[in-house]
């Protein structure tokens, strides 16, 4: 059965953008991942636009390419029109923001405080040598 456009559900869209921000963290190409999950690239674009719905059993399929539980693509998601975020809004998407963090992905345990201790430091250290004038407090990175 084919969905019209104008049943989609905003749910739809929350779904396909965390499918487009979890395969842009693990630095795969649209290419890569409609190929491991059996469709074509076209399609994991609508997917990832909201413009086609993801059916159950393929939503499994991508879930396990990516790693993550089939929950994952609902995080953040209440029911309403709106996604609820954290209030920071969603993960970067440049291309050095999901570099950087597969890295820290990658890196030790042992290490993950002291990439954080040194985020913190260089904060402070260009808030005020930018004159201290950003009333702004410099964010505090908490590891889990």
């Amino acid at each position: 059965m084919r969905h019209r456009r104008e049943n989609l559900q905003p749910v739809d869209a929350h779904v396909g953008r965390q499918i487009r921000q979890r395969r842009r963290m693990l630095g795969l190409s649209q290419e890569d991942l409609a190929k491991s999950v059996g469709v074509a690239f076209q399609q994991l674009q609508k997917y990832e636009t909201g413009a086609n719905r993801v059916s159950a059993s393929r939503l499994w399929d991508v879930a396990e390419a990516l790693g993550v539980p089939v929950t994952y693509f609902f995080d953040g998601y209440d029911g309403t029109a709106e996604p609820v975020t954290d209030g920071q809004g969603d993960f970067p998407e440049g291309r050095e923001a999901r570099e950087l963090l597969r890295y820290y992905r990658a890196m030790p345990e042992k290490y993950r405080r002291q990439v954080l201790d040194l985020a913190n430091a260089l904060t402070s250290l260009a808030q005020k040598s930018a004159g201290g004038s950003d009333s702004t407090p410099a964010p505090r990175f908490d590891s889990r």
